[in-house]
């Protein structure tokens, strides 16, 4: 990695040491544990407000989001920081602009993160522990890939072998393919969109799970959970809701704060008598409501399941065990 920046301003030159240092401080951890796609600098000089992820393919891509500065903030100067940013982060990683992909977090609720921004419908295979993914780094906000879950996966999948597994709210469904690849007896895997239902079926079949045993449903999580009439239970379900959603498919909105606990009980009816529910969300201010912790067993696991390229922001999200 090129670490020699042309300085643009002593800022800029602070930046380009941080990253080098980040670089330095993950070097050895990162070829340890295999790691190829991993956060690199998460605002950590509140200057330059930017999370900086990097996927190791067949090329190195970088994927960097701005969190929108505030309003008390001069906008010709942001810009210009930004600029300075974007050329350093080319030249310590060595890439060229066609590498570097740009979004802006804004500071609003609401189901953002899943609105679609292009259509270049361009994917990229990178691996993870084994598992092969399809990322797109343009066409939404989020990559396909939630990096800060990389432990949740891989403890899942140590949890499956022989298991029925639920995979709620599900995404691209990259904990089905961790369940799977760990032995999973049998998967279920529920989302509202068709978009990433395929994409999580894509990533089921790049890693070689095409059989009936795998099931895939198009559906409202809430309602599929409360209305669930069939025999079927499972002994690992995995539940990871939006902080909140608001989408025209739902008929009222979700608040994981408000609405947590009447989804975690109604799910909880899904387990078999030994089953274990696995419970996350990235709100950051979460607070668990007392009669869950009355009701069922539960096990505050956030702590565990946060990677080392994620230590500088602890609260990116909270993971709980929960048994009947």
């Amino acid at each position: 990695m090129n670490q020699t920046t042309r300085i643009q301003s002593e800022g800029a030159q602070m930046f380009a040491n941080r990253l080098g240092k980040n670089i330095k401080n993950l070097k050895r951890w990162l070829i340890r544990e295999h790691i190829q796609c991993y956060r690199l600098y998460d605002a950590d000089m509140p200057e330059y407000a930017l999370a900086i992820d990097v996927y190791e393919g067949d090329m190195r891509w970088v994927h960097v989001q701005e969190y929108q500065a505030p309003k008390s903030v001069d906008p010709e100067k942001a810009r210009q920081r930004l600029n300075e940013a974007l050329s350093v982060i080319q030249e310590i990683l060595n890439i060229t602009t066609k590498q570097l992909f740009l979004k802006t977090r804004l500071q609003q609720k609401g189901p953002a993160q899943y609105e679609k921004l292009a259509s270049k419908k361009s994917f990229h295979k990178v691996v993870e522990n084994g598992c092969q993914f399809l990322v797109n780094f343009e066409d939404y906000l989020d990559t396909g890939l939630f990096l800060d879950h990389r432990l949740t996966r891989s403890h899942l999948g140590e949890l499956a072998k022989a298991k029925r597994f639920l995979n709620l709210f599900a995404y691209t469904g990259t904990a089905t393919v961790y369940a799977a690849r760990g032995g999973a007896a049998a998967t279920t895997t529920v989302d509202m969109s068709k978009t990433y239902l395929e994409w999580a079926q894509k990533n089921m079949s790049l890693n070689g799970y095409s059989s009936d045993q795998h099931q895939f449903i198009q559906a409202n999580c809430i309602q599929w959970v409360k209305e669930n009439t069939k025999q079927d239970r499972y002994d690992l379900i995995f539940l990871d809701p939006p902080s909140f959603s608001s989408s025209k498919r739902m008929e009222s909105t979700f608040d994981v704060q408000r609405d947590h606990a009447s989804l975690i009980h109604n799910t909880a009816k899904l387990l078999t008598t030994n089953g274990l529910l696995i419970f996350s969300n990235n709100l950051r201010h979460f607070k668990m409501d007392a009669n869950i912790t009355e009701e069922f067993e539960v096990k505050n696991i956030s702590k565990a399941t946060i990677p080392k390229d994620f230590e500088r922001n602890p609260r990116i999200h909270n993971c709980w065990e929960i048994r009947v």
